[in-house]
């Protein structure tokens, strides 16, 4: 018999970085989950990944106290701020305070679509083009620059 889910958590952990610190350890604590399983079975899986790198994680919880998580593409800002050349880090540089009138960087077209490539599965588009598109309007939206 399939095991009864119980909710599912969304958070934000850094790749290679779960620590039984905030905001994990507090989100899966209250639900009674054990945090070290989590963060070993996490930082194992993104071992390969690029350190700090941030990823959107969805975590099913069950009945009895099990779990089980699906980790998604990295944010298309962070994509696109690494892709411009923007301060990543602890204090990450933002996007333009006024988009559309000033620009705090350039990405180029074949930027935006090797993001779209690679957050295609997470993308809510049927063909490459129009993902390229998504991105494209991320970029505007944040004060980058689009360039042909």
């Amino acid at each position: 018999m399939a095991k009864k889910v119980m909710g599912q958590i969304k958070l934000q952990v850094p790749a290679g970085e779960a620590k039984p610190s905030p905001p994990i350890g507090p989100a899966l604590g209250q639900r009674g989950l054990n945090i070290m399983e989590f963060c070993k079975t996490f930082n194992a899986r993104t071992q390969e990944l690029e350190k700090a790198q941030p990823c959107p994680v969805i975590i099913t919880y069950y009945q009895d106290k099990s779990f089980s998580f699906e980790i998604k593409t990295p944010p298309a800002t962070f994509l696109l701020k690494k892709a411009a050349g923007l301060k990543l880090g602890k204090k990450p540089a933002s996007g333009s305070k006024l988009p559309g009138r000033t620009f705090v960087g350039t990405v180029t077209m074949a930027q935006c679509r090797a993001i779209a490539e690679a957050k295609m599965k997470d993308l809510n588009a049927n063909d490459l083009d129009s993902a390229t598109k998504i991105i494209m309007g991320s970029a505007r939206a944040m004060g980058l620059q689009v360039a042909e």
